[in-house]
């Protein structure tokens, strides 16, 4: 029995201490969070696929699919360009459709060295609650 709890152990804490699984959405009001963007004090992230940005997206938001970010987060050429994205001395709110690519493209960004507050609320949600839809081409 006790080899089976230094098992269960090391596996709790192996989950516990991997950020992925760590991160959860951030508990900051909607408006708090609109207003730091609107007024250029963080930065709004979304991490769905570029098709379903093509079909609509927040005004002003950056697109990094969680797919791309997934794949390419250990290539100093891709990180190197991501940087020239998002900046590291403002907070990153990301978001997807439902919260949880948020999740796990948080957990990324955070091992990346990002102030990252996954949103729960996802694209129609954002809108809903007054974020300005980007105007299509």
């Amino acid at each position: 029995m006790r080899p089976l709890s230094l098992l269960l152990a090391a596996f709790l804490l192996t989950v516990a201490s991997t950020p992925c699984l760590a991160q959860e959405h951030t508990k900051e009001p909607i408006p708090k969070v609109k207003q730091q963007i609107d007024e250029k004090k963080a930065v709004l992230l979304d991490v769905r696929e570029q098709e379903e940005w093509d079909k609509g997206h927040v005004e002003g938001a950056v697109l990094v699919p969680l797919s791309e970010l997934g794949k390419k987060s250990k290539d100093a050429s891709f990180v190197k360009e991501l940087e020239k994205k998002l900046p590291k001395d403002q907070p990153i709110y990301c978001h997807c459709a439902k919260g949880q690519r948020a999740i796990l493209a948080g957990g990324v960004l955070t091992k990346l060295g990002y102030d990252v507050r996954p949103l729960k609320p996802g694209y129609k949600e954002l809108i809903d609650a007054g974020f300005p839809a980007a105007k299509k081409p």
